[in-house]
């Protein structure tokens, strides 16, 4: 069959496992024709803890630390909410400009572009681990270093770290996972995945996969599941994700090479795709 060139997606479906505000990659499969099946499957909310955060923020702003970690994108917009509905917004963007910010992958360091700043240290490989050989290269030793924690996830693997290089640490969780959400739409994606309707999933968080497997296995569901998963072909936005699928037993079967981007990812999913056509 001919490619399609201005809709190379044409008649394909594809699930979009939906966790934060992924309207952009949406629209980036219908622009290619694809019919996009989208499924609510983790919710973020602030964190509860509001004046633990707030009191956070301010001591950032009377003592800027000498390094701020930020692990995800996310959580420096949850960050600058609260800073903002504390009345400390600029102070804090202006604390933000005098300490030195370390990413560990990209979603942070495209958070940071929407207030007109950038990273000084990017992550080799955005993981913990990836951000601990990245730090082996710098002096800790009595630097005060603050960390944006993923999730509540306290991420014990990088405070002991830190600890053991004798830095004074502040670690801040601005947000929080809601896992119940929408269970009757995710059992109604896994019925769509099981009836071979569906061309393609793209993930973009482990969030999302790990919701999907438990409310499977809840349903007694997740061998059917899985068998239907590698029937399909699976995006991962970058190679957390994609380690993530790896070890549930799924293929990945498209990965940006270098670009952990939503954008990167659909342009190789179309192309596989489009192949699969030819």
């Amino acid at each position: 069959m001919p490619i399609n060139r201005s809709a190379p997606l044409l008649g394909r479906r594809i699930a979009v496992p939906e966790s934060r505000q992924l309207d952009l990659l949406a629209e980036m499969f219908r622009k290619r024709g694809a019919e996009v099946l989208r499924c609510p499957l983790v919710a973020i909310y602030d964190s509860p803890d509001t004046a633990g955060v707030n009191a956070w923020l301010e001591q950032f702003i009377g003592k800027p630390p000498d390094d701020l970690i930020l692990l995800t994108g996310e959580g420096l917009r949850r960050l600058l909410g609260f800073a903002r509905r504390h009345g400390i917004y600029d102070p804090f963007i202006d604390s933000l400009q005098q300490t030195c910010l370390i990413c560990r992958g990209p979603k942070p360091g495209q958070a940071l572009k929407q207030i007109s700043l950038k990273p000084d240290i990017v992550a080799e490989v955005p993981t913990t681990e990836g951000v601990i050989a990245t730090l082996e290269r710098m002096q800790l030793d009595g630097c005060r270093i603050g960390v944006q924690l993923y999730g509540e996830n306290p991420n014990t693997r990088l405070i002991e770290y830190l600890a053991k290089r004798k830095a004074e640490v502040s670690a801040v969780a601005p947000y929080r996972y809601a896992p119940d959400s929408e269970e009757q739409q995710v059992t109604a994606l896994i019925a769509e995945l099981a009836s071979g309707s569906i061309d393609a999933v793209a993930f973009t968080s482990q969030p999302q996969l790990r919701r999907l497997l438990e409310v499977a296995e809840k349903q007694g569901r997740k061998a059917q599941l899985l068998e239907s998963m590698s029937r399909i072909k699976v995006a991962a936005v970058g190679p957390v994700v994609a380690g993530a699928l790896e070890n549930a037993g799924l293929p990945v079967h498209v990965m940006p090479a270098e670009n952990y981007f939503m954008k990167p990812m659909v342009v190789k999913l179309t192309e596989l795709l489009s192949e699969d056509r030819s």
